[in-house]
């Protein structure tokens, strides 16, 4: 019996950025609302699904619904719902939604989950906002910076993204409309810098190292021509779980301490 929060959605477009990262957009069910920076729990049922109903034999075996938790990449305010995914060959979630199509059927759980927003920071007000995302932990750093609040509060936002290709660097058409397409609708908006960071080849005007290495040897904050500061820093981390690990030692190594129960620095995201 499905729960009352489970509704249905339809897949209205489908990008792949690389043989293991894509992103997919679903129709929004009207009563549905969340606040920037959260995830929702997405079910598959890969006996529905275009790709497997023209091999029937299969289907007996696939007819289940899978859960994994997803960041919405898309604003609170859009009127559709985005996500940005890779490709894990064994997993029994994203090697069955690589096969989506225009037209299947996801089914949606309505009850967004997760505290890695903006909302959350009660001290230090807001001034600089630092958001570290390796690979699809960029998602809620874009629905953030699709909302208007963010520019209204910040002076100045940093947007670090690592990835190990420049290929999988997704999104840089949409980063780099962000401050004329968000920014521009606010009095006296925040600055966005943009970071780039490609890990295992060479890129013009790319960092190459690890965003803890980058941070302790104060490369990032050369680059973004901003200091860290305890009583002015808001810093976001999502992506793999080792990253996050990594980097909140290091920001932790600077002076800036966890945000708990309003208070502090350093927020991250645990849903992996």
């Amino acid at each position: 019996m499905m729960s009352d929060n489970i509704q249905t959605v339809t897949v209205l477009s489908k990008t792949t950025w690389t043989p293991n990262l894509f992103s997919f957009t679903v129709s929004r069910p009207d009563s549905f609302k969340f606040t920037a920076g959260q995830f929702v729990r997405l079910g598959v049922n890969p006996s529905r699904l275009k790709y497997y109903q023209q091999q029937e034999e299969a289907l007996a075996a696939l007819d289940e619904d899978i859960f994994r938790a997803y960041s919405i990449v898309s604003s609170p305010f859009d009127e559709v719902l985005e996500f940005f995914s890779i490709v894990i060959p064994d997993g029994a979630f994203t090697s069955q939604l690589q096969h989506l199509e225009v037209g299947d059927e996801l089914l949606l759980n309505t009850m967004p989950f997760g505290f890695l927003t903006l909302a959350r920071y009660q001290k230090p007000l807001p001034k600089d906002l630092w958001l570290l995302a390796t690979g699809t932990g960029l998602a809620p750093f874009l629905s953030m910076l699709q909302d208007l609040k963010t520019w209204e509060d910040y002076e100045h936002i940093v947007l670090a993204y690592s990835a190990r290709s420049v290929e999988e660097l997704a999104y840089i058409e949409l980063i780099e409309r962000l401050q004329a397409d968000f920014g521009s609708l606010v009095d006296n908006p925040a600055k966005l810098i943009f970071i780039p960071i490609v890990t295992r080849e060479p890129v013009d005007g790319a960092l190459t190292e690890r965003l803890p290495k980058l941070l302790l040897d104060g490369t990032l904050q050369e680059r973004a021509g901003i200091a860290l500061d305890v009583d002015s820093t808001h810093v976001m981390l999502c992506g793999n779980p080792e990253m996050v690990e990594d980097t909140k030692e290091a920001l932790k190594t600077l002076g800036l301490v966890m945000n708990r129960r309003g208070e502090g620095n350093i927020a991250v995201e645990n849903y992996w």
